[in-house]
């Protein structure tokens, strides 16, 4: 799934350019950031505002739903 979805989340950084910052963390190699966030599941797409998580999302989902999760947050 985190393969799958790995284009998708490349498309959204492009076009969320300069709104808001989107990265990829593999936690196998980061897994001190999946336990400090209580990741147990992949992928796991946190979004944050102000340096704070205010949603989650586990599990591949479309292009529009990251879009619209990403657009009312901003």
């Amino acid at each position: 799934p985190c393969r799958m979805i790995a284009p998708v989340i490349e498309e959204l950084a492009a076009e969320f350019e300069g709104k808001a910052n989107i990265c990829k963390v593999n936690t196998d190699e980061e897994q001190d950031i999946a336990v400090k966030y209580g990741i147990r599941s992949i992928p796991t797409i946190l979004f944050f505002k102000n340096g704070e998580v205010v949603e989650q999302m586990v599990g591949a989902a479309s292009k529009q739903a990251f879009a619209d999760k990403l657009n009312a947050l901003l």
